[in-house]
């Protein structure tokens, strides 16, 4: 499903499916532990709202950025994961930290992270979408 286009650019068209905040630190929580429930989203250092998260996590399964996964030990939970739409937003999310390596000051674990990934982008790049494809 397609969101209502506001207007024909393409950087336009992608933020209004996951230009806000917290779909794309829900995307960088699937891309880190390859699933997550519901709790496990509410977890996270950025203290989403339980109204918000249950919002963009719709959205996002809409637009086929996330999918619902029956959860192996509870039937009352749910697992969500990233689809391959999901996944191909990796380069995207790997431009940004780099960008934020730039600007800002970065714990030193993340900062050893991108100085790996820089040495071998495509490397990273492949071997982390064949990761979370296997999830």
């Amino acid at each position: 499903m397609d969101t209502k286009k506001r207007s024909d650019c393409p950087i336009s068209c992608s933020l209004d499916v996951w230009g806000d905040k917290w779909s794309l630190l829900i995307v960088r929580d699937l891309m880190f532990a390859k699933q997550c429930t519901y709790g496990d989203f509410l977890k996270s250092d950025e203290k989403i709202a339980t109204n918000i998260l249950a919002a963009r996590l719709q959205m996002l399964e809409e637009n086929g950025i996330v999918a619902k996964l029956n959860h192996p030990d509870s039937k009352a939970k749910v697992l969500y994961r990233l689809t391959q739409k999901g996944i191909d937003l990796l380069p995207i999310m790997i431009e940004i930290n780099l960008w934020a390596e730039k600007y800002f000051t970065l714990p030193a674990e993340r900062k050893a992270l991108l100085k790996e990934i820089k040495k071998n982008k495509e490397g990273f790049l492949k071997a982390r979408i064949k990761e979370l494809k296997e999830s």
